[in-house]
């Protein structure tokens, strides 16, 4: 696949860029979880049965799964400023459809709606590796990642407090405001990024992902209703393994694929997204043990007797040390790299379920799990957009980090489907309500310890981790044991970037593009207008160079295997310059 930029120039990302990107991550979030405090009486405020009133959850998490790979990949090739506010857009639209009804369908339609914004999440990320300098992007990118977490902690005790005094709807105008909110920011405040994939959306492998997803997330999530060993269910796993593996098929000869498969099987790509799995699996446990626990009422003889609200808010830390968490990140992944952090989350998060076994008997334990849980998946949330970032090319960035975030999805799908089994099947039957019990809640924390124990085995599988200032390569997957060794013995082409006067310019975007046309490095010029760049072999290049207020500048150069200093003057654009 080949890459290219737009011909507009950088716009230099202001200091409210990444608040502004994270605000959105959150709202985001708060789609996921906005219905909790009202799950139970759903079926009564729809006038429907259960099995029917469960699709109002089931059809945001469809419709989400879906649309974040497609708009990722929307964003590299069209823009991810603009994909990020249509997702914002049309999940306003369903959030004011949803405030407007008490009919099911018509919910459900709007539900689906505002599961498009899971899309903002890879393209939040996209953009902030676009426009920021890199000892800004780590925390960046961190905050960005847990915000999902961010959010869905704080919507617990406003959503339960809504529920609690005032009418259902105003928990969609208040989602549909926010959303507002966000796409105004963005509007105001991110630029767009230069940087686009070359080629045309492939159709195909969308309607072939999304059919696959579906058939693999229905069961999932309704398999308990249907029965796990039911024809239906058994028949559309089925069903989405041969439509997933003919999908993957036709990917592999597609010249421009939604997904790149090759990319994908890299190992950094591939640890990455399985070890997101578990980490999606470990996150959603918490989220629903402890509410039930804490609501339970005394009688019970282990519940804790907490209104929705109090239980909303002992469980809030979870999200907040989650935020917390992302500068903390930055430090400890600018020193030990990314996969180090990653392993350290997973073994806090496993730390926090093994002490939760034996911390639930009062109200106080719950906030001490939440928190040590908060840091631990902040830490591990915090890393996967920087592994993803460093495996795969620039242009591909939304693509790639959408594919990620839906494997959280897929983590947290799963986690729901065998947490709540679990509950159901350890339940007490008191007057015909099902009660979850202790041994139900400690048996789902085992599970979450598992999930972690594989998480943590995926993680010590990634590659070693890359000194963070020697640059990355980028290629396909097959020459990746090629690139590395001659990243070893081979240097790069290094210079300045100047202006028509000769005056070095600063945080110029300078790209390295091999003969095929790919991206094969990117860097930013340093105050001084110097630069560097690795090259993965001996040959011919184009380096491109662009910067605010300047033309671009896209000049030959060949590699023989020295150093030799190539400047880039932006003041005589397609120069021919030649190192012998």
């Amino acid at each position: 696949m080949t890459h290219t930029s737009t011909d507009q120039p950088v716009r230099r990302a202001s200091g409210a860029v990444v608040p502004v990107l994270a605000f959105a991550g959150i709202v985001v979030a708060v789609m996921q979880t906005l219905l909790v405090p009202v799950i139970k009486d759903l079926p009564q405020l729809l006038d429907t049965q259960p099995s029917n009133a469960t699709w109002v959850l089931t059809s945001t998490l469809l419709s989400g799964a879906v649309a974040t790979p497609i708009m990722g990949r929307l964003g590299d090739l069209y823009g991810k400023r603009r994909m990020l506010i249509f997702s914002l857009s049309v999940m306003v639209v369903g959030a004011l459809v949803s405030a407007l009804t008490s009919e099911l369908l018509t919910m459900i339609a709007g539900r689906t709606l505002q599961g498009f914004a899971m899309g903002a999440i890879p393209l939040g990320i996209g953009l902030m590796r676009d426009m920021l300098p890199r000892e800004k992007l780590g925390s960046a990118m961190a905050l960005m990642s847990s915000s999902i977490g961010v959010g869905g902690g704080l919507a617990l005790p406003a959503a339960a407090l809504v529920a609690q005094h005032a009418d259902w709807h105003v928990l969609f105008y208040g989602a549909a405001g926010v959303g507002a909110l966000a796409i105004a920011l963005t509007l105001l405040v991110v630029p767009e990024s230069p940087l686009r994939a070359k080629g045309t959306f492939d159709v195909l492998g969308a309607i072939g992902l999304s059919a696959g997803l579906v058939l693999f997330l229905l069961p999932i999530t309704k398999g308990s209703d249907w029965g796990w060993t039911s024809a239906t269910t058994l028949g559309l796993f089925g069903a989405s393994a041969v439509v997933l593996l003919l999908w993957g098929v036709m990917e592999l000869r597609v010249k421009a694929p939604l997904v790149d498969l090759r990319t994908t099987a890299r190992p950094a790509v591939l640890f990455t997204n399985l070890a997101s799995i578990m980490v999606g699996v470990s996150f959603y446990v918490v989220s629903l043990v402890l509410p039930q626990l804490l609501q339970l009422p005394k009688s019970t003889g282990y519940g804790l007797g907490q209104s929705m609200v109090v239980a909303g808010l002992l469980v809030a830390p979870l999200g907040l040390t989650m935020m917390v968490t992302a500068p903390v990140y930055a430090r400890l992944s600018a020193k030990y790299g990314p996969k180090v952090t990653l392993i350290l989350g997973m073994l806090i998060i496993a730390i926090g379920y093994g002490a939760g076994l034996g911390l639930m008997s009062a109200a106080w334990q719950s906030l001490v799990i939440a928190v040590v849980l908060g840091a631990g998946i902040g830490l591990a949330y915090s890393s996967l957009p920087a592994l993803i970032v460093g495996a795969v090319p620039a242009s591909e960035t939304g693509a790639a980090n959408g594919l990620n975030t839906l494997m959280r999805s897929i983590g947290t799908s799963v986690s729901s489907a065998v947490i709540g089994m679990v509950l159901a099947n350890t339940a007490n039957d008191v007057n015909g309500v099902a009660i979850p019990t202790m041994h139900g809640f400690r048996v789902s924390f085992l599970i979450a310890t598992g999930a972690v124990a594989i998480g943590l085995l995926m993680a010590l599988l990634l590659p070693r981790n890359r000194p963070a200032t020697k640059p990355q390569l980028r290629a396909s997957s097959e020459e990746d044991a090629v690139l590395e060794r001659a990243e070893e013995v081979l240097r790069g082409f290094r210079g300045r970037v100047l202006d028509a006067t000769g005056t070095p310019v600063a945080r110029a975007k300078v790209t390295l593009i091999d003969h095929r046309g790919r991206q094969a490095g990117a860097t930013l010029s340093s105050g001084d207008g110097t630069y560097t760049l690795a090259v993965p072999a001996q040959g011919a290049y184009v380096l491109a160079a662009r910067a605010t207020g300047h033309g671009p500048l896209a000049s030959a150069a060949t590699h023989a295997g020295d150093d030799r200093p190539v400047d880039l003057d932006l003041a005589l654009p397609g120069e021919k310059v030649v190192t012998p």
